[in-house]
């Protein structure tokens, strides 16, 4: 089988610097402008969300006068509102334990970064914020939203420079509570993680943060995940506690195995879905590019079909 031409570079093996420009080239030249235009407000001007407040100045209208902040500050002040056709785009990158391993072209951490500076890279453009959430077992780190290049970069960057893992537990559903809480404005919020753990417990917190919202569930899986190798005795070591096990991969354990997969893949389906967030599955055997162009197109598709429903009302 060959290998596809979009190959997430291995973050252990090349520079963040270098993983940044080979990513930046192949969004630009692959997906760039794909997203172009898919914002909350139809409508230029003054938006509905509420910003900072600053010292009124001589032309602003004093109808955005911030009373309490005035009395407060015995100045007057202003209330700035953000426009609605800027967009603020939140992306939570699992990097536990689990996310290092890969058997094919790449680790799935690879594919979850390359995941993240994809939706960084779509998204940027004038006026456009973009934040970042990475969950590792030593805990959350966030990245706030701000717009420009230089803060995509440099939020890359310090994704790309994180250290593995290593053994330790990592908690989706905490997590995505914490985005919940932390990303204010309605937006763009992307879930990137391979969804092991229970969707009994990450699904509510899930669905809550869809409410608010357009939510994306990147789901990174490599093909071991799905099915094990005939090979004889297997050596199997958990990355999470660091336990490890020999199988025999007998035919039996096999179906087994294949079948237990399966399940699993459809209980995190069913999980996603029942959030009412899209899901798009990244496999670490698969051109990663191809497979988010077309999701793209299809999720562009699903908009204007109903928003044409909508207007034919």
């Amino acid at each position: 089988m060959a290998s596809p031409a979009n190959v997430p570079p291995r973050t252990t093996r090349t520079g963040p610097d270098e993983v940044l420009r080979r990513l930046d080239l192949a969004v630009s030249h692959k997906l760039d402008g794909l997203l172009h235009g898919e914002y909350q407000g139809l409508v230029p001007g003054h938006g509905s969300e509420l910003g900072e407040t600053r010292a009124y100045q001589a032309g602003d209208d004093v109808r955005r006068i911030d009373w309490n902040v005035t009395a407060r500050l015995q100045q007057p002040h202003v209330r700035e509102t953000i426009a609605d056709r800027e967009l603020e785009t939140w992306a939570l990158t699992d990097l536990g334990a689990s996310m290092d391993f890969g058997t094919a072209w790449c680790e799935k951490r690879d594919l979850a970064i390359s995941a993240a500076a994809a939706v960084g890279f779509l998204t940027n453009r004038t006026g456009n914020r973009f934040g970042m959430v990475t969950m590792q077992p030593s805990g959350l780190t966030v990245s706030p939203a701000k717009g420009g290049r230089t803060h995509l970069m440099s939020s890359l960057h310090r994704l790309t420079s994180l250290p593995r893992a290593g053994e330790g537990q990592v908690d989706l559903t905490a997590a995505i509570a914490r985005l919940t809480a932390i990303a204010r404005r309605r937006g763009l919020a992307v879930v990137i993680s391979d969804f092991l753990s229970d969707p009994e417990q990450w699904s509510p917190a899930l669905r809550r943060l869809a409410t608010r919202h357009e939510t994306i569930a990147i789901e990174v899986l490599d093909p071991r995940e799905l099915a094990l190798p005939d090979v004889g005795v297997l050596s199997l070591v958990d990355p999470a506690t660091g336990r490890t096990r020999d199988v025999n991969t007998s035919k039996k354990l096999r179906d087994r195995y294949a079948s237990a997969a399966a399940q699993q893949r459809a209980t995190i389906e069913q999980g996603i879905r029942r959030a009412g967030a899209d899901h798009l599955i990244l496999r670490t055997d698969q051109d990663w590019l191809l497979d988010i162009v077309r999701f793209v197109a299809s999720r562009r598709e699903r908009v204007h079909a109903r928003r044409a429903g909508w207007e034919s009302r």
